[in-house]
């Protein structure tokens, strides 16, 4: 009997659910669970959750305080239908500040010992902004694991394995976006996806080099992306194509695997370097800075709805 895509993916990547939405948790049993503050506004715009949203936001000192205590609070409920990480954003406004972004982290990990959620259970988000991979470093020391997101460039790959980061989130679908944009007629299927042979490329860096950060594909636009990247160490997918995965029959191959000559370790890369290459990479300085702004929106959206509540 042929099993479904899904099954199959299981048994050589860990799958991770980027939503949180408890009844797809549920449904797919995923290793983990991502969240960032669009997922999160998601959650909080659901029917069931208004009662709970405006009592937070009523207890809360202000409204910087109620969103932390939302996200929070859906991570708990996502803890305890998953059995391994929760994934929880620090505020994009921080991304350009180390010192307040580690601040943040140590409260969100604070909040979450609080409801009974230890400290290993929970990926603090940051953005892949020097600051931000810097942040991470330090949290890292802290035992604060982590999860460099927005990654869309090599540079801050290797940054974030200099610093010692649990997990980098590299986002497919944006990258393949990008390049779309700019050649609507180019060919992107399969392996010429630019997204899918960025996520190799960096893959196959950790692996030579015996770096322990996971690397953990995401922001995907169709099965086929997720399929090229089969064996990648996680890939977080969402509810759709989760149910796309599940519903199609065939042999799935291996495409990634960790086996592979190690090489020399490499020079940590600067900061001078890094802002260089950022500066270089027209594609990674576009889609960082896009995914920042994006990210702050749907947080002021979460912010105004939260206070409209606490004046209910």
């Amino acid at each position: 009997m042929s099993q479904s895509l899904l099954s199959q993916l299981k048994s050589m990547t860990k799958v991770v659910a980027d939503t949180g939405d408890l009844e797809a948790i549920r449904r797919f049993r995923p290793e983990d669970a991502t969240t960032n503050p669009s997922l999160i506004l998601q959650a909080a715009q659901q029917e069931d959750r208004r009662a709970r949203l405006a009592a937070i936001a009523r207890e809360s000192a202000d409204i910087d305080e109620a969103v932390d205590r939302v996200a929070v609070d859906i991570g708990c409920e996502i803890s305890e239908l998953v059995p391994g990480y929760v994934s929880t954003e620090v505020s994009s406004r921080l991304s350009f500040d180390r010192d307040a972004t580690i601040a943040k982290a140590h409260s969100l990990i604070e909040r979450y010992a609080k409801q009974g959620v230890p400290a290993e259970r929970i990926l603090i988000k940051t953005a892949s902004t020097w600051e931000g991979i810097q942040a991470a470093r330090q949290l890292e020391r802290d035992g604060i694991r982590t999860n460099l997101t927005l990654l869309f460039g090599f540079a801050q790959a290797k940054a974030c394995a200099d610093a010692g980061a649990t997990l980098i989130s590299p986002f497919v679908g944006r990258i393949l976006d990008w390049h779309k944009a700019r050649d609507p007629q180019g060919d992107f299927a399969g392996d010429n996806d630019p997204g899918v042979a960025s996520v190799k490329r960096i893959y196959e860096y950790y692996k030579g080099h015996g770096y322990a950060t996971i690397v953990m594909g995401a922001s995907f636009r169709n099965v086929d992306e997720i399929t090229s990247l089969a064996g990648c160490d996680r890939l977080t997918i969402s509810p759709a194509l989760l149910n796309e995965l599940d519903e199609r029959q065939g042999e799935l191959t291996r495409k990634l695997s960790p086996a592979g000559a190690q090489g020399a370790d490499p020079e940590p890369l600067a900061q001078a370097d890094f802002r260089w290459e950022m500066n270089e990479d027209e594609m990674t300085s576009d889609k960082l800075a896009e995914g920042i702004r994006k990210f702050m929106a749907d947080q002021k959206a979460l912010e105004a709805l939260l206070a409209k509540l606490r004046q209910q």
